[in-house]
């Protein structure tokens, strides 16, 4: 399936979504999975100095993801260690976890719920909850289904991953340092990653 992650826009802008039979997934299984930590993981991409990029990553992802026989019912609910955020330096990661951004001495989690998936022409269309340093907002994201099929332990797995973009000031991350120029040191505009590894339940 292609991404519908690159027409993903900011909050002021709107996408298509149709709400009809969704494409259809070579494999597709129905049923209960569980998010396997270890194969799973978040990252995060801003603009800093409006020059470069930082990237992050958030390693530690847990929860469930149920297939329902009709696809349009599938849901997903997951929750990510935020204590975890790497960005591979550890000053910077230090500011990050402070109040300035994230603030996990009071807020050592994120949550996303799924509302919905639709699709917009082959691609995936996912909406749901995200709950951040205890803000909860709607996002949407651009789903591709890697596929399903047997793991070397007699298991079955299946593979997801996701792109979207958020604004952080939505989810209370307010640091407003700028420039001389008056850009932003860290830009607005957040965007995501997901790629996620689950395991059919017996």
């Amino acid at each position: 399936m292609g991404w519908f992650g690159g027409k993903t826009k900011d909050a002021e802008s709107t996408t298509t979504t149709t709400t009809g039979a969704l494409p259809v997934v070579p494999g597709y299984l129905a049923g209960t999975w569980t998010i396997d930590a270890s194969h799973s993981e978040v990252s995060f991409t801003v603009r800093h100095m409006a020059v470069s990029k930082v990237r992050g990553r958030l390693g530690s992802v847990s929860g469930e993801i149920v297939t329902s026989q009709d696809p349009a019912g599938s849901a997903v609910t997951a929750e990510v260690d935020v204590t975890t955020v790497t960005t591979f330096n550890e000053q910077r990661d230090g500011h990050i976890k402070s109040g300035d951004f994230f603030e996990i001495e009071n807020h050592p989690t994120a949550s996303f719920r799924s509302t919905s998936l639709t699709h917009d022409g082959d691609d995936f269309v996912l909406t749901g909850d995200l709950t951040l340093k205890g803000v909860t907002k709607p996002i949407t994201l651009g789903l591709e289904v890697s596929g399903f099929g047997p793991d070397a332990y007699g298991g079955t797995r299946a593979g997801f991953s996701a792109k979207g973009t958020i604004n952080r000031r939505d989810f209370g991350l307010s640091f407003d340092a700028k420039l001389d120029n008056g850009g932003l040191v860290v830009s607005d505009k957040v965007d995501l990653e997901l790629d996620i590894e689950a395991v059919l339940n017996a």
